[in-house]
């Protein structure tokens, strides 16, 4: 009987440690109604994953408690001893994670919001401390301030309960966004010819592009590095494509912007989907689980204007290619070939959506330079070069080593005939190749790679820098005399922490040791005549934009987040260029 009373205080400390939970979910996405359609479900699914998980962990620690114990311990169904301390490890472990949290997501979180959530926290911090209080008073004088005990747990109890969602507020759906649709109306027309070219890279670092260089590998990123400028990008949680890409061509905040994370994710039976899963709590495993379900972004979810839109409304053209949330392709000044222009799920397929491009006229033109890549001896090579593990297997169903060179040829076919001012396009081998084999290229970090799996997989990231320092190569070659070539690497890679391995396993995927959600640095090279050599201080991914549109001309919208970097271009450039803005682009 003892061990069921024992059972019945971690099933009650569970189930409260998955409200609080719950709570947490919420404060991250303040939009959602708290309505019993909404509430009820998120209850459900947290206490079936982490509420499970709490009970099991609480009543093994009041068995230990019981084994240790030099007295004799037999609490009561729902006792006060007990549970003043479950409650301390409850509300005091999910307080740390609302600050963490708010501490990971501050761009993805309005100034109303953050305020909010910080009050949520620091309310559950304080009740954590009464919490404590009394479970070290009945520690300190046993059961004789037993009602006193009880009367200041449930008062806490109740305000731990209350007071974060008070802060929060009730929440309520946001109103329909919409936006007007780009008919290429220009302002003005284009009164110049210099171009930006943009390489954007999944997943690269530049410690280790100057480590390479050093070694004399990389020389189209060594001629950069030598006679251009780089720099670290910092960049944001949650590291993904989707928020991360949006910034870079936004310069704004992912509030902002609609997009604060890969996808929204909604709960079964829930009205409201979700924004943002919190951070710190391998939140992704509910979507590995089922327990959730995500729906991608699309060009649609954008609430924000694109780098390439606002060049368009000025007479300016651009050509963008395999950038994150251009699908369905929207009207450019220019062209434009989606993300999904290759299926996911098999690229081999001839591209035949007429969504993935526009103008639409172009999808026999970009059909036929893809189809000349895998066609030619280069797509066997590069085939016969990639290593018979996780990857390879990876490629066969649609990943990117040749979708990449097919996507970049696309690029350089359309590129030859319309001449954009912004050039971009979009590589993601280097990401995969990094999350596969970056125990291999640093087998210092993991300790558990033999000299077998050196010989055969230690070379594999760095034969993808030498595909990307190739592609560089290929970019330098085609710049004008006046032109601005970015090489920009959104994030970048570390290794996965022991946990996180431990969970990979457990999930059925062994083999995943590279990870960029901690949110290490990307970097951003520049090249060009106007540039100045040299290593710069740290930018930001917002950074990209507002550079972007100074270089060619262009004033800057005060309301976007990030800087012009006049630290890249030479006194020549800047002297007579001085920073024009105007309130915002999106009126």
């Amino acid at each position: 009987m003892r061990f069921l009373r024992m059972f019945s205080n971690a099933v009650i400390a569970g189930g409260l440690g998955a409200v609080y939970l719950a709570m947490l979910f919420l404060q991250l996405n303040p939009e959602v109604p708290l309505y019993p359609v909404n509430l009820a479900p998120l209850i459900v699914t947290v206490g079936l994953s982490y509420g499970v998980h709490l009970v099991a962990f609480f009543y093994v620690v009041t068995v230990i408690r019981l084994i240790l114990s030099s007295e004799f311990f037999s609490p009561g169904w729902v006792s006060l001893r007990v549970q003043s301390w479950l409650l301390v490890a409850d509300a005091g472990g999910v307080a740390a994670l609302m600050w963490l949290n708010l501490a990971s997501y501050a761009p993805m979180l309005r100034h109303d919001t953050s305020r909010r959530m910080a009050a949520g926290a620091a309310a559950l911090t304080v009740c954590a401390l009464a919490f404590l209080s009394v479970a070290l008073a009945h520690y300190s004088f046993g059961r004789r301030k037993g009602r006193v005990g009880g009367s200041l747990v449930a008062l806490a109890l109740v305000a731990s309960l209350v007071l974060p969602l008070a802060a929060r507020g009730p929440g309520a759906s946001p109103p329909l966004f919409s936006r007007r649709l780009e008919v290429d109306q220009p302002l003005r027309p284009p009164r110049q010819t210099t171009r930006v070219v943009l390489i954007l890279v999944d997943g690269g670092s530049l410690d280790f592009v100057s480590m390479a260089t050093l070694q004399g590998k990389l020389p189209n990123f060594g001629r950069i590095l030598d006679s251009g400028a780089a720099m670290h990008l910092a960049t944001i949680r949650p590291t993904q494509p989707g928020p991360v890409w949006t910034a870079v061509a936004t310069g704004k905040l992912p509030w902002k912007t609609g997009v604060r994370s890969a996808a929204r994710y909604r709960i079964p039976a829930a009205h409201d989907a979700l924004d943002l899963l919190p951070d710190n709590l391998f939140a992704q495993g509910l979507l590995s689980f089922g327990l959730i379900r995500a729906t991608e972004h699309s060009s649609a979810s954008l609430q924000a204007r694109t780098l390439w839109s606002i060049l368009g409304s000025a007479g300016l053209s651009a050509g963008i290619v395999n950038w994150p949330l251009t699908s369905p392709a929207q009207p450019v000044r220019g062209y434009l070939v989606s993300d999904r222009f290759y299926r996911p799920a098999d690229p081999w397929l001839e591209p035949d959506d007429p969504a993935s491009i526009y103008p639409l006229d172009l999808l026999p033109t970009a059909r036929s330079a893809g189809e000349s890549v895998r066609r030619s001896p280069e797509s066997g090579v590069l085939l016969a070069a990639l290593p018979t593990s996780g990857l390879r297997q990876q490629i066969s169903e649609g990943q990117p080593v040749l979708t990449d060179r097919m996507y970049e040829q696309i690029s350089r076919t359309l590129d030859a005939s319309l001449r954009p001012n912004l050039t971009a396009v979009r590589v993601r081998q280097l990401d995969f190749a990094g999350h596969e084999f970056l125990r291999y290229a640093m087998p210092a970090q993991f300790g558990d790679v033999t000299d077998e799996e050196r010989r055969r997989y230690g070379t594999v990231l760095e034969q993808a820098y030498s595909r990307i320092d190739a592609m560089v190569g290929r970019a330098l070659a085609g710049l004008g005399p006046e032109d601005l070539l970015l090489v920009i690497s959104g994030y970048g890679m570390e290794p996965m922490s022991i946990g996180k391995r431990l969970l990979e396993r457990a999930i059925g995927d062994p083999e995943r040791t590279g990870t960029h959600e901690g949110a290490p640095d990307g970097f951003m090279l520049a090249y060009g005549a106007a540039v100045e050599p040299g290593r710069k201080k740290v930018a930001s991914v917002f950074d990209v934009a507002p550079t972007v549109l100074y270089f060619l001309g262009m004033p800057v919208g005060r309301d976007m987040d990030g800087y012009v970097r006049t630290d890249v271009f030479t006194r020549d450039f800047t002297d007579p260029r001085p920073i024009a803005s105007i309130p915002t682009y999106e009126r």
